[in-house]
């Protein structure tokens, strides 16, 4: 393995760790990807939510998915993954802020969630049903947003995903997610429940374009085409090698990415450059909220008052609750 700058050799303490995400180049490939795994950042998201385990796995998927992306942004602006379907689970939001904030959550019927559970339809397609994928670049303000929608069509947010780098993005990439639920001890022996995810985008990049040509989906004009030109070698053995990696593997502080892409690809040259550290960090504020509120009727405010004319507002991210008085919002 070469390391991009001086950094400690493959085993030795600093490698990146929980939280961070390390990007990474095969030279001898033509491979150029983004490794992460995600510990207490994930674990303090789902935590406060204490969401059913069924819908942290789901949510847990989309925020590496959303921080492996959101962290190739080149300017601060924000990076939004969503579902959005008709399944117990009908909503699933993951928010980047470059460089490096990242808050979610999600949106669900209890009833219809015990009832998927109770019948064993749990598989990700179960839960979110029928329904789109939505890829929103936001550059802030003056600027018009970027938004690439693909149906939920498939069975995984592995394989969704996937047909939104082939639709939108016409890059050869293949991306693996994983998480685990884990039930073990800390140093003072008490019983600990936590949550880990892991995951990697691997995308072909070679000096030619045409060499990244892939078969056509399913019904397009280019499939014949496609299929008599073949796969690039290069990308089939790179696809080849990401797809051995299994959950565990993804998951395992022990295995840790620097290993498992050594692993992967030592046989021919991976390069890994300085990890981006990723917090949970929601972006609410009282600020922001009394603006909203401010935007209301005098009508729409007195009818939200409780009984001592306040008003609750509770940000769906951080479960954070903000208390005002009616007469801060009222218009003039």
């Amino acid at each position: 393995m070469t390391i991009a700058q001086t950094a400690p050799k493959l085993g030795e303490p600093g490698f990146s760790g929980d939280d961070h995400v390390l990007p990474f180049q095969v030279e001898g490939l033509d491979v150029r990807g983004r490794a992460v795994q995600l510990g207490p950042m994930l674990d303090g998201i789902l935590g406060r939510h204490d969401y059913p385990p069924p819908v942290a796995r789901l949510l847990a998927e989309a925020i590496t998915l959303t921080v492996l992306l959101g962290t190739s942004l080149k300017f601060e602006g924000k990076l939004i993954v969503q579902t959005k379907g008709d399944g117990p689970v009908d909503l699933l939001v993951a928010d980047f802020s470059a460089p490096e904030n990242v808050r979610a959550y999600a949106r669900f019927d209890q009833a219809a969630l015990d009832s998927a559970v109770a019948a064993g339809r749990t598989e990700p397609h179960e839960l979110l049903g029928k329904g789109v994928l939505a890829f929103t670049i936001d550059q802030g303000p003056h600027t018009q947003r970027y938004q690439g929608i693909v149906p939920l069509d498939g069975h995984t947010l592995e394989e969704i995903a996937g047909v939104y780098f082939r639709q939108s993005e016409q890059i050869p990439t293949r991306v693996r997610l994983g998480v685990a639920e884990l039930f073990d001890r800390d140093e003072d022996g008490r019983a600990r429940h936590r949550w880990r995810a892991g995951g990697m985008v691997a995308q072909f990049l070679p000096p030619a374009p045409e060499r990244m040509r892939q078969p056509d989906l399913p019904g397009g004009d280019g499939e014949t085409m496609a299929h008599s030109l073949g796969e690039d070698d290069n990308w089939a053995e790179a696809r080849a090698m990401v797809e051995t990696i299994d959950t565990d593997e993804l998951t395992d502080p022990n295995v840790g990415i620097e290993r498992l892409l050594f692993r992967l690809f030592h046989e021919r040259g991976v390069r890994v450059y300085p990890p981006q550290k990723v917090f949970d960090c929601c972006s609410c504020s009282r600020e922001k909220l009394k603006s909203v509120l401010s935007g209301l009727s005098r009508e729409e405010i007195e009818e939200s008052a409780d009984a001592e004319n306040e008003i609750a507002v509770t940000c769906e991210f951080c479960s954070t609750t903000y208390r005002f008085e009616a007469a801060e919002v009222l218009p003039a």
